[in-house]
């Protein structure tokens, strides 16, 4: 008989009081810890081979061969040792013993990145024809793809003195984001924000959001507004960070012959430039309907006038119901039969099989991920509340591993790692089908207005407020390379103008969300965000056709889940029967959205 975890959980509980059958299986990666000791081992001894790799590498056809497959097997034996490390630690962060397993197999990670930095000039430095002649053969397929990666990045590659100084600044290239990152978590402080009755409450960048979905109008406005105080007083030097972030893109796209840092940014992935544009493009012509909803939101939280701190308050006043994981599971499963029994099968091995470590715990790493390395079985990280947004949660990602667990099953390991641009389809894919099988068996109007209003808030968060983000950056680089100054009051200027497009009239448009942008940690990874809303629109298409029975739906999409990184980002989803190059699935996601808001309209 199965322990049973406590129904409601005041304090975490030590590591070793969680049940076994609650926590993920590491025994398939290691047996034990000398296990893994020996693979350390094995790694550190190989390492000290790889200074005679580059003198052979390119002799032969044979011993390239043979020089690329002692790379896989060392990479292979690196990273299944580097998770279990990661694993562990993440287990219990008070655990020493384990944070130091983890700095260990750190350090031996980045001296590996140091040993084989050599491999990517060898391979642009041999002859065009010959390299080419070599691939051809069939000993070469599964390094194919990855070689011609490096390969297209020739015109992009300098001469070895410039190559030389532009590795040089790879040391000073991090410090505005680092300290952006210090000052936003670690010095920057906020007065407490005050309730309706007095009360004073905690306000920290943790708690910020949880405060914004208060009931409580007057603790909303209080924590919106002195969080914007403290940015206030520190607006001016967020904006010289923000501005050598965007200094920092826009020189690396001239050094290395881009025309923009855009392009430069979507180089890697194979993803033109129209993407992008035609993702703003497609939002902004949709922006009356996201209005509509605005007017919605006002009309159900009966307020006279909305501001930016209502946007998260609650639409549905609820009872949160208690969802043990049990339950979650099993809703799970329902929710992703469309896939076809053999996904389900797939899908129910994982969550009895150990994949999955539940509740929480003291030191465990907060939030949720799904990990893993070719040579191990995917793992997912919760720390599940038993309520519903903890079952989306498990659905989300689930199918994360599900995605890793196909690519890794049907491609060669130099192919199996999807790319960022595909990252959150498949796990988007799964929160829609659970979402419209919930729909269809919800009874009660209540439950139904909440799980709508959860599908409406994720798209305007996910879509509409990522591709504003989107559009911000665009317009920030795209200033700096025709030479202008990336002021505060630029940029406040820029982003409260885009505040007034997106949110409509219906939005009163308080002064401090001019200085959102100062606290947005994306800013200082370039051109990424955007992926957030492309992602979102593509599994909406996906959703809709395996939903509606479109012929080979099912088929398709399972390709792209074994596809891997075998192609382009695009490719591989044209193959899926996804054209991401035109703005088409952006407008049909933007149409569901239009389809969802007017259900719940008519419940109301």
């Amino acid at each position: 008989m199965k322990k049973q975890m406590p129904k409601a959980l005041k304090q975490p509980i030590k590591r070793e009081e969680v049940p076994e059958e609650y926590r993920w299986d590491l025994s398939p990666l290691y047996q034990d810890e000398e296990a893994f000791e020996r693979d350390f081992q094995t790694v550190q001894e190989m390492l000290k081979e790889v200074a005679e790799l580059p003198a052979r590498f390119s002799q032969s056809a044979e011993e390239m061969l043979a020089c690329l497959r002692y790379k896989e097997r060392f990479e292979r034996l690196l990273e299944k040792a580097y998770l279990y490390a990661s694993l562990k630690r993440d287990e219990d962060n008070t655990n020493a013993k384990y944070v130091a397993l983890q700095d260990r197999a750190q350090n031996l990670a980045v001296a590996a990145g140091e040993a084989f930095s050599w491999l990517a000039p060898a391979i642009l430095a041999m002859p065009q024809q010959k390299l080419e002649e070599w691939l051809q053969q069939d000993n070469f397929m599964p390094y194919r793809k990855s070689i011609q990666d490096i390969l297209k990045r020739k015109p992009h590659i300098l001469p070895e003195r410039e190559e030389a100084l532009l590795a040089a600044t790879g040391q000073i290239s991090g410090i505005a984001n680092d300290a952006f990152t210090m000052l936003n978590n670690a010095d920057i402080t906020f007065a407490d924000a005050i309730d309706q009755n007095g009360q004073s409450h905690s306000l920290t960048q943790g708690s910020y959001m949880k405060l914004m979905q208060s009931e409580d109008r007057e603790l909303r406005k209080s924590a919106f507004t002195n969080l914007y105080a403290s940015y206030e007083k520190q607006k001016n030097t967020i904006a010289a960070l923000l501005s050598g972030a965007v200094k920092r893109d826009c020189f690396y796209a001239k050094a290395r012959r881009f025309p923009s840092a855009l392009e430069a940014a979507l180089f890697d992935e194979d993803i033109p430039t129209p993407v992008y544009d035609n993702l703003i493009a497609a939002v902004r012509e949709a922006l009356p309907e996201f209005h509509r909803y605005l007017e919605l939101r006002k009309a159900m939280l009966g307020v006279e006038e909305l501001h930016m701190y209502d946007l998260y308050a609650p639409l549905i006043d609820s009872k949160p119901k208690r969802i043990p994981y049990e339950e979650a599971k099993t809703l799970v499963a329902a929710g992703l039969k469309p896939l076809g029994e053999k996904y389900g099968q797939d899908l129910q091995a994982g969550l009895e099989g150990g994949w999955v470590d539940v509740y929480e715990n003291i030191g465990k790493t907060s939030g949720a991920y799904s990990s893993g390395v070719y040579d191990s079985n995917p793992y997912v990280l919760l720390n599940y509340q038993e309520n519903l947004n903890s079952v989306f949660t498990l659905a989300h990602e689930m199918g994360h591993s599900m995605h890793s667990f196909y690519s890794k099953k049907e491609q060669p390991y130099a192919n199996s790692s999807y790319t960022i641009f595909l990252a959150e389809i498949a796990s988007t894919v799964n929160e829609n089908l659970l979402l419209r099988d919930l729909l269809a068996k919800a009874t009660d109007k209540r439950e139904k207005l909440m799980l709508l209003n959860h599908f409406l808030e994720d798209f305007r968060a996910t879509v509409f407020r990522q591709t504003m983000f989107a559009e911000f950056e665009k317009i920030i680089h795209e200033e700096v390379e025709k030479g202008g100054a990336l002021t505060e009051e630029f940029m406040s200027q820029v982003y409260l103008q885009l505040n007034a497009d997106y949110f409509g009239p219906d939005v009163v448009l308080d002064e401090p969300i001019a200085l959102e942008w100062a606290r947005i940690p994306h800013f200082y990874r370039g051109f990424y965000v955007y992926k957030y809303a492309t992602g979102f629109s593509a599994a909406i298409a996906f959703a809709g056709r395996i939903l509606q029975g479109e012929p080979q739906a099912v088929e398709k999409y399972l390709g792209f889940l074994a596809a891997g990184d075998s192609d382009t980002p695009l490719a591989i989803l044209q193959k899926a029967g996804l054209d991401m190059s035109s703005p088409a699935p952006i407008t049909a996601a933007l149409q569901e959205f239009s389809a969802m808001m007017q259900e719940m309209e008519n419940l109301l």
